[in-house]
């Protein structure tokens, strides 16, 4: 990957907003995807050649949306976890989450979210 596809970029909520349709998708997308491999792994043992192949494909999922999230500017801080820089902090999304609706600095992390009134 292009590391200046990589560069973290800053977004007004307005941008961000318009982002998130994009951003949903593809988190949708992926969990569903994930959400089936855990199914399928459920019950193998973590040797079953079955197991270690779902598992695989799991990692690859996720490290598929992150660096599809990364690419567009974004900030993935956790699974389907998505920062938006904003100059001054970050715009927090976190799936399933209908909209951007939190706001936390750059010390605060996921736990210090406010409410964006």
């Amino acid at each position: 990957m292009d590391p200046e596809s990589t560069k973290v970029r800053t977004f007004t909520l307005t941008e961000a907003q318009g982002l998130l349709g994009k951003v949903r998708a593809l988190t949708e997308e992926a969990v569903k995807r994930t959400d089936k491999l855990s199914v399928d792994m459920q019950g193998l043992s973590q040797t079953d050649p079955a197991h270690v192949s779902a598992a695989k494909e799991f990692d690859e999922v996720i490290m598929a949306w992150t660096d599809k999230l990364r690419a567009m500017g974004l900030e993935v801080k956790g699974l389907w976890l998505v920062d938006f820089d904003n100059g001054e902090g970050y715009y927090c999304w976190k799936y399933p989450e209908s909209t951007i609706l939190h706001y936390h600095s750059y010390d605060e992390g996921f736990a210090g979210r406010i409410k964006i009134t």
